[in-house]
């Protein structure tokens, strides 16, 4: 039994289903991705939900408050 068990979207009404996602933000000018993180998905429109202690951790991830596990080069193109 999970967490996201019979929940629905709010949007759409779609049923949710546990994934584990990729996240990226921009952070004080700099790119980061967290991986692995759990999240309640709709199968219909893709909206994302975060239980609360995930959110937590991906706060403090962000404030540099978590080792990271490795760094990426990321190429940049312009258009």
């Amino acid at each position: 039994m999970g967490f996201w068990k019979d929940e629905t979207c709010e949007y759409c009404s779609g049923l949710i289903v546990e994934k584990r996602v990729t996240l990226h933000r921009k952070v004080k000018g700099n790119y980061v991705l967290i991986e692995s993180v759990p999240a309640g998905v709709c199968n219909q429109c893709g909206t994302r939900y975060y239980a609360a202690n995930v959110l937590k951790t991906i706060e403090e991830s962000i404030r540099g408050r978590r080792k990271t596990e490795r760094e990426v080069l990321v190429p940049v193109y312009s258009l």
